[in-house]
């Protein structure tokens, strides 16, 4: 054992040495300051009580809560918390979704206490279901309909408007609303010289650009059928008006002719069975009062 004499101390601080050197620096042994040690010691206690009181460790064999977790004392558990909490607000939803059902658009808008409960619990719906495709506020994208237009497929009267979120399109749903543009290039329907004429007669029909022998020949044989002669399109099929400038997926030329040659075929969920009624009809007023909303005496015309 070495005297502690023979411990080598520092010439400038006084504190003792490990023994280590590298290249003619030697190693301090300086001991952790008093306030950090008391703080690490702390939370070595807190730990272990909490460790105690609360779930904290995976289950081992033999243990309580094997093959899970220990529960603590306090048998505490945010999965529980979070079920009363949901509890909890559709409870307090309840007066608002007795007052929706049955009430009409009209009866909806004069009633401020049943507007605002519409807009609270269909703007909750909204985002946790739909911002994801049509944006946060309804906006919408490319390939994904604006719900703040009166531009609609399917109709955009609140009936229509519930209709298409309880069965969706294209969805995996008996009911569903169902229509679909053949892919003219893809499947080699058309010659690329055909869907390029056509493509600038469809652009024609709302004033831009120019229409021409061919283009309206292969409209007369391919597409007057969902899109009408006019083409003003039909919403039985969900066919869309040609002769405005509202475009899902793209309005210039080299967007028109993608979409001849490729027959766009996008997907809505059917929301049924996903959403209970009562949400579906908040969510369905809450996308009707966004502002593209329709009365419901509106005829199946346009888009």
């Amino acid at each position: 054992m070495s005297d502690k004499n023979d411990i080598e101390r520092d010439d400038h601080t006084g504190t003792e040495t490990t023994g280590h050197e590298w290249d003619g620096i030697k190693e301090l042994d300086t001991p952790l300051p008093r306030w950090w040690l008391y703080i690490f010691y702390a939370t070595v206690v807190w730990a272990i009580v909490y460790m105690v009181f609360m779930p904290a460790i995976p289950g081992l064999p033999g243990m309580p809560g094997d093959g899970d977790h220990t529960r603590g004392l306090r048998n505490h558990s945010e999965r529980v918390n979070v079920v009363a909490a949901l509890e909890a607000l559709e409870a307090s939803r309840e007066a608002g979704y007795a007052a929706l059902e049955g009430a009409s658009i009209s009866e909806i808008e004069n009633d401020p206490q049943l507007l605002q409960f519409v807009t609270a619990a269909g703007d909750a719906a909204f985002g946790d279901n739909c911002a994801t495709c049509h944006g946060a506020g309804g906006q919408g994208f490319v390939g994904y309909p604006n719900l703040n237009d009166d531009v609609w497929l399917w109709g955009g009267s609140y009936d229509a408007i519930r209709e298409t979120l309880l069965y969706g399109i294209r969805a995996e749903h008996d009911m569903t609303r169902f229509s679909q543009m053949p892919a003219y290039g893809r499947d080699e329907l058309l010659t690329t010289a055909e869907i390029e004429a056509v493509a600038d007669h469809v652009l024609s029909l709302s004033g831009e650009g120019e229409s021409n022998p061919l283009g309206q020949q292969v409209y007369a044989q391919q597409c007057v059928t969902c899109h009408m002669e006019d083409g003003r399109g039909d919403r039985l099929q969900g066919a869309p008006n040609l002769t405005d400038r509202e475009w899902l997926y793209g309005s210039s030329r080299e967007q028109v002719i993608n979409s001849i040659y490729r027959g766009p075929y996008g997907v809505m969920p059917a929301w049924e069975g996903r959403l209970d009624d009562r949400t579906i009809d908040a969510l369905a007023a809450y996308v009707f009062l966004l502002g593209g909303g329709e009365a419901a005496t509106a005829g199946p015309t346009g888009q």
